[in-house]
């Protein structure tokens, strides 16, 4: 199993996040390249070196309309142009990103504007948020789901959070650490105060862990594979910065769930975009066998599968776009080899690979959206780029 491990000492922001997971990516330069060109608008991502009691990690500089702002301001100022929820999901419909990366960014954002709206005694349409605050987030929310998506975790665990203590200055007044907001974000997830005075976890870090965090703990038993540390902007008496670790771990948690069913009164297109849909959402494979049915019916038996802990989402996912009133349900364990990525330098520019190794056996070959994006530009076949490129 594939573990994630975010150590929280120092609290939790949206910047230092995906700072941190950037350190883990295998390839940080393309990854910031993407993020700048998926269409966030007015913005500029630069991963900065950093160094912070003498340990070096990374720090993400966002610009905005030539304005640096950290996200801890994003709900209080009010001298800014300020941003509708309607506004901040059509600013994300619009990115070029997966179905999937939308639908997760959007979710996190619905998670901050009900706390913001509890807060405030406000219906989620009312909220406003501070433009180049919003902005700042949507990058950091954005970078952080993509960084996820493309590090193929299974499992996310954190720290216990330390949120700081004393007061925080903003246009509504002076108000506690943790700020509301971010105080309702926290419920149920385990935080202390620590010893450091200051606002330590702001409602972006606070929701991005909310929504991917599996639990929260001591790091679990793990062979290491990577170390990440994203720094923050303020400097303390102690490193302020979150470190993730990637690393793999044998355990009996590592299953993955067959979800079935048959269907007779779907046409083929509904079933193929129900697939489509179901692959985006995070299943691991899916596919469909040709079956006879009652009555001598042709049919087709679905098959989807994912990671155990998600059955329950990719159910309710099956039961909204297909016919079916039952689903039968298995478990499995997996044999798997070892999987990782790594950047080759063609005649054609950079290809992401993938490597599996595991059993004596060593398998590779490149990213096919690398490939398609080289055959659309060359008019070349794929075969072709393979073969010229030596892949």
């Amino acid at each position: 199993m594939r573990i994630l491990f975010l150590e929280c000492n120092m609290g939790a922001a949206g910047d230092m996040l995906m700072a941190a997971l950037l350190e883990l990516h295998p390839d940080r330069e393309d990854f910031i390249k993407r993020l700048n060109h998926i269409g966030i608008p007015h913005v500029s991502i630069e991963a900065m070196p950093s160094e912070k009691c003498g340990i070096s990690g990374t720090h993400m500089q966002v610009v905005i309309k030539g304005q640096e702002e950290g996200e801890e301001a994003h709900s209080h100022h009010h001298e800014h142009a300020h941003m509708s929820m309607q506004e901040i999901m059509e600013i994300v419909d619009g990115l070029q990103v997966s179905k999937w990366v939308k639908d997760e960014v959007q979710n996190i954002y619905q998670l901050i504007a009900q706390a913001e709206s509890k807060v405030h005694g406000k219906d989620v349409t009312e909220i406003h948020f501070h433009e180049v605050g919003m902005m700042d987030a949507i990058v950091d929310i954005t970078g952080c789901v993509m960084l996820i998506q493309e590090l193929n975790v299974d499992k996310i665990v954190a720290s216990p959070v330390n949120v700081g203590f004393g007061q925080v200055k903003c246009a509504h007044g002076i108000l506690p650490v943790p700020a509301p907001a971010t105080a309702l974000l926290l419920q149920g997830i385990p935080c202390y105060a620590g010893n450091i005075e200051g606002e330590l976890c702001t409602p972006t870090g606070a929701a991005i862990l909310k929504y991917f965090t599996n639990e929260y703990g001591r790091m679990p038993q793990m062979t290491i594979e990577k170390i990440g540390y994203g720094f923050g902007k303020k400097d303390f008496e102690a490193v302020n910065c979150i470190r993730a670790i990637l690393g793999e771990t044998e355990s009996e948690d590592d299953q993955i769930v067959e979800l079935c069913c048959n269907l007779d009164d779907m046409t083929p297109e509904e079933i193929g975009y129900a697939a489509e849909l179901f692959l985006e959402e995070g299943a691991l494979d899916v596919f469909t066998t040709a079956i006879g049915m009652k009555k001598g019916r042709p049919g087709v038996m679905l098959t989807v599968t994912c990671r155990a802990i998600w059955k329950e989402e990719m159910a309710e996912l099956i039961f909204k776009h297909t016919t079916t009133i039952g689903i039968r349900e298995s478990f499995h364990n997996r044999m798997v080899m070892e999987r990782k990525e790594y950047v080759k330098e063609s005649k054609y520019g950079k290809v992401r690979m993938k490597e599996c190794t595991g059993y004596g056996i060593t398998k590779t070959k490149p990213e096919y959206e690398d490939l398609r994006e080289i055959a659309l530009e060359t008019g070349l076949s794929l075969r072709e780029i393979k073969e010229k490129g030596g892949f």
